[in-house]
């Protein structure tokens, strides 16, 4: 069971392999840093939760619940994609979708930075909540459906030679394993970043030193879909 799961993704077999799938886990790792060090992803409430509580046990649980709650968001929103890809005929005007609707959202978030208000509401004790809601809001999750579908193609998953159960599995599979790497690539940034604020720096140096990456978190999700609309626009022809 675990072998269509977990192994046929990952091709420790070594017959899955494609040149661009080292690409591929290399960007899903850096999308995982770039998440964990932006301070919108939620590592500042950590850090809070820590000096409150003075203890680093507060630190390291707020970090667990801001992951499950990143997880969460990034499941919801890769799992509808591990369905859809079950049509064979559908899998190429999914991707070239999947890549538009990642610019519009980019485009969306550049023109309007203003944060969601329904965001505000939630207390920052519920940090579960709280990160599953910003992961969406802020399109956090949707940024992995571009890497995801090509991981997918990659390990060339094709519905065209595959049962649609064991395409389902396969899919469905990936699906958690991409958001299980991405989650611990952004716990590993942003937990390194609390802890060196709790231990060493203090919030006078966030306070000091905070930076916006509203634009640039836009600008990415752009830059995200025009590769993604790109290869898939190339690889149709």
């Amino acid at each position: 069971m675990f072998d269509g799961l977990i192994l046929l993704p990952v091709g420790l077999d070594g017959t899955q392999a494609s040149p661009a799938l080292g690409w591929l886990w290399l960007a899903l790792v850096a999308s995982g840093l770039y998440h964990g060090v932006n301070p919108g992803m939620g590592w500042p409430l950590a850090v809070s939760a820590g000096l409150m509580d003075k203890s680093p046990l507060a630190l390291f649980r707020a970090l667990w619940a801001l992951a499950a709650g990143h997880l969460l968001a990034t499941l919801l929103v890769l799992l509808p994609f591990a369905f859809l890809l079950v049509l064979a005929e559908w899998q190429r005007p999914i991707q070239i979708g999947a890549s538009l609707l990642v610019i519009g959202f980019g485009v969306y978030r550049l023109i309007d930075r203003r944060h969601p208000r329904a965001l505000a509401r939630i207390p920052p004790t519920q940090l579960v909540l709280w990160s599953f809601a910003v992961a969406i809001a802020h399109g956090a999750a949707l940024m992995l459906v571009p890497i995801y579908l090509g991981l997918c193609q990659a390990f060339e998953l094709d519905a065209g030679h595959q049962a649609a159960g064991a395409l389902m599995t396969a899919n469905l599979g990936m699906a958690v394993l991409v958001s299980l790497v991405h989650v611990a690539a952004m716990v590993g940034a942003g937990g390194c970043l609390a802890w060196l604020v709790y231990r060493h720096l203090g919030l006078r140096f966030v306070s000091r030193s905070w930076f916006n990456l509203d634009a640039v978190w836009a600008i990415s999700l752009v830059l995200v879909g025009a590769v993604a609309l790109a290869f898939n626009l190339a690889a149709s022809r």
